[in-house]
């Protein structure tokens, strides 16, 4: 019964998935073809125009900030976007493996659990340890990990909105072979691009520390660790600042890539990632059903289950049966979705939902005269 319930909550869900799913495409496709129409593609080289004011802009250069991101703790400084402190601590792991296994006609559970150290990013509380004694974990970590972010990120003459600025989020790891390590603390280890907090890295034990960075939008001119980004920016223009702009349909552009890309280009890519949103959602929503109609149907199997050979028939047609009605169901949503903006193809999608309800209904005359 529980399943039941569960299944009928998962069946409306998927109909609100995939029904809203069409809407947020439509919408979505109607904004990007408005934001190309009305882009105004901006030489980086040159002044700020205040005419494009609160209008749609296209920018593509190099990014820029203002002073370096640094960890005073290591020493660590980077001229970029946002730096990045990853911190592990070497802890033990319990891990569990379950069997079943018959007794006295009853079918009963043995859990084994064993114990591993290894380096983890998250507190592991040994207080829920099946065996806590001999592999207790410390109750916090020396050092907290953290992200830095730089306060003026610009491309040209203008800055970056913080909804911009959140997009530059390729963060690689800061190689450690090529830094200098100047001013150390006696108890810092460099090794594989790792800060260990104790001496002998290759030999860890419980409680030792070690602590990685890494950076996104690098933004100087200098070597190391690397030259500024190039991005491409979609933006409005609001005095010195890009931020984001309200289309007539609905939706806010506000676009960040980081190459260089003309307007067509980074419109382009934008259609291609709400093609595969609007896809994935749509695979997301028939799942729902399908998982839906399949638990909803699972008391029929249960009726029967002391049945071994009806019990696999009936397993499979309701299977087969949630793999129909669902496949139906859910274009016949998607069809709904699109009635109102373009009903022609939606007319098209009830056509091949109903496909399997015609062959359903030509093959049962035959099957009577024979």
């Amino acid at each position: 019964m529980g399943g039941t319930v569960l299944g009928i909550g998962l069946f409306f869900a998927s109909f609100y998935v995939l029904f809203t799913n069409e809407g947020r495409a439509l919408q979505t496709a109607s904004s990007l073809e408005e934001g190309l129409s009305l882009v105004v593609s901006l030489n980086p080289f040159s002044g700020i125009d205040y005419q494009n004011n609160d209008h749609l802009v296209h920018l593509s250069t190099k990014l820029r900030t203002l002073q370096p991101l640094h960890d005073p703790n290591y020493r660590v400084v980077v001229q970029a976007v946002q730096l990045k402190r990853q911190v592990e601590m070497y802890q033990w792991v319990e891990h569990q493996e379950s069997r079943d296994y018959q007794e006295n006609g009853e079918t009963k559970t043995e859990t084994t659990y064993t114990y591993n150290t290894e380096w983890k990013s998250d507190l592991i509380s040994s207080r829920h340890f099946d065996k806590e004694i001999g592999h207790e974990n410390p109750s916090a970590m020396a050092v907290e990990s953290v992200t830095v972010t730089a306060p003026d990120v610009r491309v040209g003459p203008f800055v970056l909105s913080k909804g911009l600025v959140e997009q530059i989020n390729n963060f690689q790891t800061l190689r450690l072979s090529d830094f200098p390590p100047l001013g150390l603390d006696s108890f810092l280890t460099i090794h594989e691009d790792y800060f260990y907090h104790t001496p002998n890295p290759r030999r860890p034990e419980v409680g030792d520390v070690r602590v990685s960075f890494s950076y996104a939008g690098l933004s100087g001119e200098g070597s190391y660790p690397g030259p500024a980004e190039t991005v491409s920016v979609v933006a409005m223009q609001s005095g010195v600042n890009l931020k984001s702009f309200k289309t007539r349909a609905g939706d806010k552009l506000e676009i960040l890539y980081l190459e260089e890309l003309s307007a067509q280009e980074v419109f382009e890519k934008e259609h291609q990632y709400n093609a595969m949103k609007t896809w994935g959602l749509r695979a997301a929503g028939w799942a729902l059903m399908f998982i839906g109609i399949s638990l909803t149907t699972r008391i029929l199997y249960t009726l029967v289950d002391w049945l071994p050979i009806v019990r696999e028939l009936v397993s499979l047609g309701l299977k087969l049966f949630a793999f129909c009605v669902s496949c139906s169901l859910s274009l016949l949503i998607i069809a709904s979705g699109w009635l109102f903006y373009r009903p022609l193809v939606a007319l098209g999608l009830v056509a091949v939902a109903l496909i399997p309800l015609f062959l359903g209904r030509a093959r049962a005359p035959a099957k009577k005269n024979q």
